[in-house]
């Protein structure tokens, strides 16, 4: 049998089968339950194969420690049907036992290997595309979705999100101009593709064109802020961005709380809301407002609270460090400085570790982990001498450049409460000249000149 795109499948009926296409259909737009869909489709036929392997690459797209049970929960079930797997199930297989070892590189490159002979592989392009994002692997992000596309015509199902995922990749390999094109290619045969509009939203912000920003995001508000969409608060993050560094601070804390970190209404909405990449876009958005020493209430302390609890009971502390960064930005904002040192040792401890965690921890996420402590004591000199030789390797610990950002916006901070007017000074320049149109970036070369 074969899928909607040709690709083998070893078991299951055509019931299974469209089962399969619903459940990825919505993770290629983040919306709707597709562990829910597929769930359904296993437990009328438990011996369907690409129904567990794709359940568990929904998991693995967390990136959390949380998820690694529920991965292996589903080889487990897989691991007795492997003499009748077809070779591309076998190689799905493989790549996941790599991730669940913690070696997040080896599983890039048996995603590679898996693409190379099944480039119409939807899922496998979209799990690997992700797998790029969250090593920082700029180029790979593009060059996948290049290797596969030639495969690949306007009238196969899933087209579009190729033509998203493209349009990012080309966004974090500079290529600003292709990458707006092709997300608007992309919007153009799917609407509600999310990731397109957030390729799109990505440009903007790399130019700095805020206002245009705001006026292309909310006037697509019907096609990627649906409740149901998992999507639409990272998506709201960056509108909230665009009026951040115009120093429309009101409007941006209103979509914050309407948006970004709304109160969950049910158990449900809790439950996503305590995921790490729910987190990380409110602790960004804060932290944000905190270099500017501005007044945030009482949010940080829904924040500190989640990943105190985090840490705590689901142990997610030391398995990803670009989440550890988040999460000492977080504990330190609200003052949980033992909490803040304890997260320093768990991060000084995966530096020492094996994996691909523990060689992005040791190269750049300890030092930043390490300046964010410095920079909440006061210690701005020690910020400075932390982020100062990793701000341009920041890269290798995952993430966009529109996410890195924060990187560097807190060594010019740093520079500036430190009084090294110099530093603070050529920083804000290097900035300026690389968004002369920014309101922010002109608003700190100002205060950098002044310091």
């Amino acid at each position: 049998m074969q899928d909607r795109r040709g690709n083998p499948v070893s078991r299951g009926s055509a019931e299974a089968l469209d089962a399969y296409d619903s459940a990825l259909h919505q993770l290629n737009i983040y919306c709707g339950d597709p562990i829910g869909t597929i769930d359904a489709a296993i437990a009328a036929e438990p011996d369907f194969v690409m129904g567990h392997l794709l359940r568990a690459e929904i998991f693995m797209t967390m990136w959390e420690r949380g998820a690694v049970a529920m991965i292996q929960e589903s080889l487990d079930k897989v691991e007795n049907l492997l003499a009748g797997c077809t070779g591309r199930e076998r190689a799905h297989v493989d790549a996941l036992k790599t991730w669940v070892a913690g070696d997040w590189r080896g599983f890039q490159a048996r995603m590679d290997r898996l693409l190379t002979d099944h480039p119409r592989d939807l899922l496998a392009l979209q799990i690997g595309h992700l797998a790029d994002f969250y090593n920082g692997d700029r180029d790979n992000l593009r060059g996948r979705v290049t290797r596969a596309l030639p495969a690949w015509s306007a009238e196969d199902p899933g087209y579009a999100y190729v033509l998203g995922m493209l349009a990012f990749g080309q966004e974090e390999c500079g290529a600003y101009a292709e990458a707006e094109e092709i997300g608007h290619r992309a919007l153009a045969l799917a609407p509600d593709d999310s990731w397109a509009q957030h390729a799109i939203a990505h440009v903007m912000e790399m130019q700095a064109r805020q206002a245009e920003g705001i006026a292309f995001m909310e006037s697509r508000t019907e096609h990627w802020a649906q409740p149901a969409n998992l999507f639409a608060h990272h998506n709201w993050w960056h509108t909230g961005l665009f009026y951040m560094d115009q120093g429309q601070t009101a409007p941006a804390l209103e979509i914050y709380d309407a948006h970004v970190r709304p109160a969950p209404q049910d158990a449900a909405q809790d439950a996503v809301a305590e995921m790490q990449v729910m987190l990380l876009d409110g602790v960004a958005f804060l932290w944000r407002m905190h270099l500017r020493g501005l007044d945030v209430g009482e949010r940080w302390t829904e924040l500190a609270d989640r990943y105190e609890a985090k840490n705590d009971a689901d142990g997610e502390a030391g398995f990803y460090v670009f989440n550890d960064m988040h999460a000492m930005m977080a504990l330190s904002a609200a003052g949980r400085d033992a909490a803040a040192e304890a997260r320093v040792k768990v991060v000084e401890t995966a530096a020492d570790g094996a994996g691909s965690n523990g060689a992005m921890t040791a190269q750049v996420g300890l030092p930043i982990v390490r300046a964010v402590l410095a920079f909440s004591r006061g210690d701005y000199d020690a910020a400075v001498e932390q982020l100062m030789p990793v701000r341009y390797g920041a890269h290798a610990f995952g993430g966009s450049h529109a996410q890195r950002d924060i990187v560097h916006r807190t060594l010019i901070e740093a520079a500036i409460r430190a009084g090294d007017a110099a530093l603070a000074r050529g920083l804000a320049e290097e900035r300026v000249a690389m968004k002369p149109d920014c309101p922010f970036s002109l608003d700190l070369r100002e205060r950098a000149r002044a310091a």
